[in-house]
């Protein structure tokens, strides 16, 4: 599905607790909210919402500490699955579909298990739902594998969203995003739930994806060819039209 011409999504705000969420809303129909990643922003779903918009009400959420959300409260990623429940409560949404990329699939899948009845459909994106390997030498290796694959489009994205969210805050998220680990939680999910994976994705490698089965049921697995970590911007033409077909399925 070819990425559509849409209107600008409305950008809002909200206060949850001491916190400023910053969200952008475009389209109408059933809802379904986008989280970006680590180091990430709203931005990172430009290249897909035309395409979901004329079927669903979208909803592109910044997490705490980046994009333009902020406030008296720091991101704390064992607190984002519910801080996420209740920004839901304050707009009224008592069930919506969840697509979240890497850190944010770990936020959308902890939301999934721990509030059941809240999720319509799960999508997970290169999902980093499994410990990582704690040896600082491994990441910095995929890192760089990962550089080869990274659009030269994005690349001005990416470096200016971790700028916005500064040193503390990435450091901080990524420390806690390797040591998570949401394997007893996945269980509960009970949403029907696709994987979307990057054939090329060095950080969050594809063979996780085989590894999940042992803990989290899903419905299907997509792998986009040619794409690394980002599927949803280096391939969107692709991934639109896999992550349109899910959500819009009538069963």
């Amino acid at each position: 599905m070819q990425p559509q011409a849409t209107p600008r999504p409305e950008r809002r705000r909200i206060a949850v607790g001491p916190a400023t969420i910053a969200y952008e809303v475009a389209g109408s129909g059933p809802p379904v909210v986008l989280l970006h990643g680590l180091s990430g922003s709203s931005r990172w779903w430009r290249r897909n919402i035309g395409a979901l918009a004329p079927h669903r009400r979208v909803y592109i959420v910044d997490l705490i500490g980046f994009g333009a959300s902020r406030g008296q409260a720091r991101f704390v990623l064992a607190e984002a699955a519910g801080t996420l429940m209740r920004w839901l409560d304050l707009l009224g949404l008592a069930r919506a579909s969840l697509v979240g990329h890497s850190m944010g699939g770990l936020i959308a899948a902890e939301l999934a298990a721990d509030a059941p009845d809240r999720v319509d459909r799960l999508v997970l994106v290169d999902p980093a739902l499994l410990p990582f390997d704690p040896r600082v030498r491994t990441h910095a290796f995929r890192l760089v594998r990962e550089l080869r694959y990274l659009s030269p489009s994005f690349l001005p994205v990416l470096l200016t969203d971790a700028l916005r969210a500064g040193p503390s805050t990435l450091w901080r998220a990524a420390m806690a995003l390797l040591a998570a680990d949401l394997r007893s939680k996945l269980a509960q999910v009970r949403a029907r739930t696709l994987l979307i994976w990057g054939e090329h994705d060095a950080l969050v490698p594809l063979v996780s994806a085989e590894q999940l089965r042992q803990y989290l049921h899903y419905d299907e697995l997509v792998v986009i060819e040619g794409a690394g970590h980002v599927p949803m911007w280096d391939r969107p033409e692709i991934f639109n039209r896999v992550l349109a077909e899910f959500l819009l399925a009538e069963n």
